[in-house]
């Protein structure tokens, strides 16, 4: 069948430079010894190694009655099993629907309902959990691994899918750059999951050639986001496009990060901000340089992305994305800007605006609005939920819930979350720049800071920290490193040590827990101390 799109529009990629099924046959035809993946095992897939195994699943599949279009869900972690999973399920043209690992009750039931999907892909141990909830749609669960099928759903086992005839049906038109490829539900943090539809040519505008010019088909990138992430699955996805490899990691891992790294030749990395912390936390090393990075993504791009790359050589880029954009802000390798996500990329155009979306003068605080100039280069909404869609798209721009500045420069800086925000006595703080003062406390691990009511009014700052392993956080002590490091009015009132912060299994935050606890009875409060702070008198 013909993979010609249906459009001489030279801002869309021919199929098989965009759309999964084309692109692994075209590497398998051109590269197919060429490795493709690398697994935490050793394990390795070439080019036509890969797409052997995914057409073999893709029939199973498709003999479950899976068809182009369909909605099919998949409960799993990094894996042979979820890239096959995920590269299958796109094969035959249908959509792929991945669960976060820890959703469960009704998260996990809303997800199900709002997905639509009929077959579900899971790892064994995860499966009971759909016993606990209505299965909408839901009629056969794929178990990956052993373990008890669910009661109410149809069973079969992932290995037999690709045991039987790996003829695949026709598909019934071309499957097009404009296709929804995925549908990823956000984090939940706020308040219910929301799926996002997202085309391949989202997907492919992403961190497309022209997006991360800098990430070559020479680069082996480190998968070790879950694939239910954008961070994930994108990658997975970026390194086909470009023709290069990829090493899982099936969880992130302090102890285990760079052994794996050298393990497995990876070139190229993606970390959260908390990652890097952890990595810079541990002993130094004389094997801090003995390996093959030669770029990091760091997000968000904090002090420590200087120490980072002064201690393992790695250069280090930063961008500001979320599942629904496409990487509106890239910088250049090790900014000397503290703070900045970098500059508009070409092909977005980016605004900072007010609540009536008017431009707010340049350096003041206003919430980022974005569009592309490449046709379906974002997500085209959220599934089943017109009002989110109309809400977030409103005037034409995709509305990111995020507030920055801009500099006379153009470099972006990330302020808050809008619904994150803290005003305390007049002021308003951000919290990312709470917790980047906090983290920088040796003994902190990672941090949250929020907003607690005040008797006075408005908000009160409260910081939730867990300690670096082996270390004890004093309170006083802390309390007066930030006083010596912060403006007055943003230092924490509240402090609250726990082992660890509530997280999602993509390792945001879960703020709206800790909001929701409040002052709790191990809450230990500066005033209490007698740990006061004044404005300096001028």
């Amino acid at each position: 069948m013909s993979t010609v799109n249906t459009t001489s529009d030279p801002r869309i990629p021919a199929a098989d430079r965009c759309v999964v099924r084309y692109l692994l046959d075209r590497l398998a035809a051109e590269r197919g010894a060429d490795t493709y993946v690398v697994f935490e095992n050793g394990e390795t897939w070439s080019f036509a190694e890969t797409r052997s195994r995914v057409i073999a699943v893709a029939a199973g599949l498709a003999r479950l009655g899976v068809q182009q279009g369909e909605h099919v869900a998949v409960w799993l972690s990094n894996g042979r099993e979820g890239l096959l999973t995920f590269l299958a399920i796109n094969y035959l043209g249908a959509v792929f629907v991945p669960f976060n690992t820890a959703y469960k009750g009704r998260i996990l039931e809303h997800v199900i309902d709002n997905s639509d999907a009929r077959v579900i892909v899971s790892h064994a141990q995860l499966a009971p959990l759909l016993d606990e909830v209505a299965p909408a749609q839901l009629r056969t669960v794929v178990l990956v691994g052993e373990g008890a099928a669910p009661s109410t759903l149809a069973s079969v086992a992932f290995s037999s899918l690709s045991e039987g005839d790996s003829t695949l049906p026709e598909l019934k038109r071309p499957i097009q750059p404009w296709d929804t490829q995925s549908i990823i539900y956000t984090s939940g943090t706020t308040g219910p999951s929301k799926g996002v539809l997202s085309s391949y040519l989202h997907i492919f505008t992403n961190a497309g050639p022209e997006t991360w010019h800098f990430v070559t088909g020479e680069d082996r990138f480190l998968v070790n986001m879950p694939l239910f992430h954008i961070g994930g699955m994108g990658i997975i996805f970026v390194m086909l496009v470009r023709g290069g490899s990829i090493a899982v990691m099936e969880n992130f891992s302090t102890a285990e990060f760079w052994p794996f790294v050298r393990r497995t030749q990876v070139t190229s990395m993606f970390l959260l901000g908390v990652m890097a912390t952890f990595l810079l936390k541990q002993p130094p090393s004389g094997e801090d340089r003995d390996h093959g990075v030669r770029l990091a993504f760091m997000v968000p791009f904090t002090e420590t992305a200087a120490d980072f790359h002064a201690r393992f050589g790695t250069d280090i880029y930063t961008i500001f994305n979320m599942t629904e954009i496409s990487s509106p802000i890239v910088s250049e390798p090790n900014p000397v800007k503290r703070g900045t996500c970098g500059k508009a990329r070409p092909g977005v155009d980016v605004r900072l605006v007010d609540d009536n979306d008017c431009e707010v003068p340049l350096g003041e605080i206003g919430e980022m609005i974005v569009r592309t100039d490449r046709p379906w280069g974002m997500n085209h909404g959220y599934y089943k939920n017109d009002r989110a869609t109309a809400e977030a798209w409103r005037n034409g721009w995709f509305h990111t819930g995020d507030s920055f500045r801009m500099d006379a420069e153009g470099y972006f800086y990330f302020v808050d979350r809008k619904k994150d925000a803290i005003r305390r006595r007049g002021e308003n703080i951000s919290s990312f720049e709470v917790e980047a003062e906090v983290v920088a406390f040796p003994a902190v691990r990672e941090a949250a800071a929020y907003a607690v009511p005040s008797e006075l009014g408005e908000d009160e700052v409260m910081i939730a920290v867990a300690p670096v392993d082996g270390h004890a956080i004093e309170a006083r002590a802390l309390f007066e490193f930030l006083r010596e490091h912060m403006a007055h009015f943003m230092v924490p009132r509240y402090l609250r040590v726990i082992p660890a912060l509530p997280k999602t299994a993509s390792a945001k935050v879960q703020k709206h827990l800790l909001r929701a606890e409040g002052v709790t009875p191990d809450t230990i409060d500066r005033e209490a101390l007698g740990i006061s702070v004044r404005r300096t008198k001028l």
